[in-house]
């Protein structure tokens, strides 16, 4: 019978088959030894016992008396050479002896499993809601023409790419980029931003609701926005910021702004052709409304989320407001759901150690005295809404 044959019939690989037949060469089959051998191997070099003790007494001197303080392999290393002993331990073999022996005196890392995306928005985390996080790359340079921005996005699931380079940022440029992204792509539940004031609106009155913002609120979209100078969050988009600048912006020679868009835009729809299954497999997207038109004097609907970090007090700043939340979880993330509809802020406590447990730790209601009619507008791009007339808290 071949020895391939042998293998399929009595399911085992050729080299066992191999290893059986080379055993029992030259006797009869109920004399051979059948038992598995042992995988010890034949040859061991384990170091003296006496050089281990040394080992141990070297790094025992070095930490009570060494003027640098080192005391690891390395210290110990260049101890045993200047001691003359022989044969020296390499590095990896001193830390088996000392792990071994017991001697170490620091804690192992522990590694925990990162949390899953979009966890600190439970829907976009249990997958049931798709987030469109956007930035700028700022201040890049055409060799002879102007300097420009570039408007970047991306979906957290289906790693949906976008960018849009521009001379000049405003609100009504990123507008006019979401609705063309939108248009053709669909909508998402959620839109995240920095708190840039293209993104943002003014952070200098109380009470103000940005035209970006207004214009996503329009849409039916959740606005986040995420916590100051925590990059978390924002990491995909960030990322993606590095990838384009290195694909496109760095790899070729751009004369001109329409050049540039050119070359972006095929550069994105390479990257969507390559992620089609992904986006695909991303939550659905809804349809952008056909007769949709966008009123920036329309009263207020929808949600507005806000990452932010306590203070050592356990207070959040909103809309130009500070609010108690709660001392037990000062210097820690917290999640500000706005729900403009029934005039409430809701806080929730995030944890990255505990992704899928967000406590809630107080609520806020807002009693208006001047709901709508003392909106005015600042700078053609920010829209004051004064939402809080009168605020009281209720713990949790």
């Amino acid at each position: 019978m071949a020895l391939r044959k042998a293998a399929r019939r009595f399911g085992v690989s050729l080299c066992t088959v191999q290893r059986w037949v080379e055993r029992a060469i030259g006797q009869r089959l109920d004399r051979v030894d059948w038992s598995d051998a042992t995988h010890r191997p034949r040859r061991t070099t384990r170091v003296p016992r006496d050089v281990e003790d040394k080992v141990l007494a070297v790094r025992s001197r070095l930490r009570d008396e060494s003027v640098l303080g080192h005391y690891g392999a390395n210290a110990i290393l260049e101890t045993l050479r200047q001691l003359g002993v022989d044969p020296v331990p390499s590095r990896s073999t001193i830390v088996r002896i000392v792990r071994r022996r017991g001697a170490l005196t620091t804690r192992r890392r522990i590694r925990r499993p990162p949390p899953p995306r979009g966890w600190y928005l439970s829907p976009v985390a249990r997958g049931k809601a798709e987030l469109d996080s956007f930035d700028f790359i700022e201040s890049l340079k055409i060799r002879s023409g102007p300097r420009l921005d570039v408007l970047t996005g991306i979906s957290l699931h289906g790693g949906l790419p976008a960018a849009f380079p521009v001379i000049r940022r405003t609100t009504t440029g990123v507008c006019n980029a979401l609705v063309r992204h939108w248009r053709k792509h669909g909508l998402p539940d959620e839109a995240q931003f920095d708190n840039d004031t293209v993104f943002h609106g003014s952070h200098r009155y109380a009470d103000t609701v940005g035209r970006v913002a207004r214009f996503c609120l329009s849409l039916g979209i959740v606005v986040v926005f995420v916590a100051p100078h925590g990059h978390g969050p924002q990491n995909p988009v960030e990322g993606f910021n590095a990838r384009w600048q290195a694909k496109v912006w760095r790899r070729f020679h751009w004369g001109s702004l329409a050049e540039l868009r050119r070359g972006s835009g095929c550069h994105l729809a390479a990257v969507r052709q390559y992620r089609a299954s992904r986006i695909e497999q991303a939550p659905a997207r809804r349809p952008f409304p056909a007769n949709w038109t966008f009123d920036v004097d329309a009263p207020l609907r929808g949600t507005i989320i806000f990452l932010r970090r306590l203070d050592d007090q356990g207070r959040a700043t909103l809309f130009g407001h500070r609010f108690s939340v709660s001392a037990e979880w000062a210097q820690k993330l917290v999640r500000a759901e706005v729900r403009l509809d029934a005039q409430r802020i809701a806080f929730f406590g995030l944890s990255r150690r505990q992704p899928a447990q967000h406590p809630r730790l107080a609520t806020v209601l807002s009693l208006p005295k001047t709901p709508h009619a003392a909106r005015r507008r600042l700078r053609g791009a920010v829209f004051p809404l004064y939402l809080f007339g009168g605020l009281r808290v209720n713990p949790r």
